[in-house]
């Protein structure tokens, strides 16, 4: 405790002196040693886990490739708009698994995911995923029904007699 402040004006010295020194944050690239980046995205009960590697553009899903897994056109370009806001589209190849939820939240949750690994595999691409708010876990699930309701909130049908 050698260092110990005794008045105002001294603390003042000192958080000037702190302020003065600008912090710069540099983010490095993540890749394990076969040269991925992985993430986990997540969306309503869905959870993907994501690894994307430099290859032709090849999305694989559970094993399956992503048109057979994603039969819905509008499900295939949820996948696609990370790469198409980020201008990489096919230079990644994708290997995703994904448990829980329905079709529609584990597309949004492999969308997470494939964001959240190309802005650790090339931090540079993290300005345009984030502005386009593909970093952000959409948070909202189905509510829980409670006792005494038909639904989460509906009440049953009133009857007067």
């Amino acid at each position: 405790m050698a260092d110990q402040v005794n008045s105002l004006e001294e603390l003042k010295d000192v958080v000037s002196e702190d302020a003065t020194v600008a912090v710069e944050i540099t983010r490095e690239p993540v890749r394990d040693a076969l040269g991925r980046a992985y993430a986990t995205g997540k969306r309503k009960d869905a959870v993907a886990r994501v690894w994307i590697k430099p290859g032709s553009g090849k999305v694989t899903v559970n094993g399956k490739p992503m048109n057979d897994y994603f039969a819905r056109p509008v499900l295939q370009m949820i996948l696609a708009q990370p790469f198409t806001v980020a201008g990489v589209e096919g230079e990644f190849d994708v290997v995703a698994t994904v448990k829980g939820g329905g079709l529609s939240g584990q597309a949004g949750a492999v969308k997470h995911g494939v964001s959240k690994a190309l802005q650790l595999y090339d931090p540079s691409l993290r300005a345009a995923l984030k502005a386009a708010g593909f970093l952000t876990r959409d948070s909202r699930v189905v509510e829980r029904k409670k006792y005494g309701k038909a639904k989460a909130r509906r009440s049953f049908q009133f009857s007067k007699r």
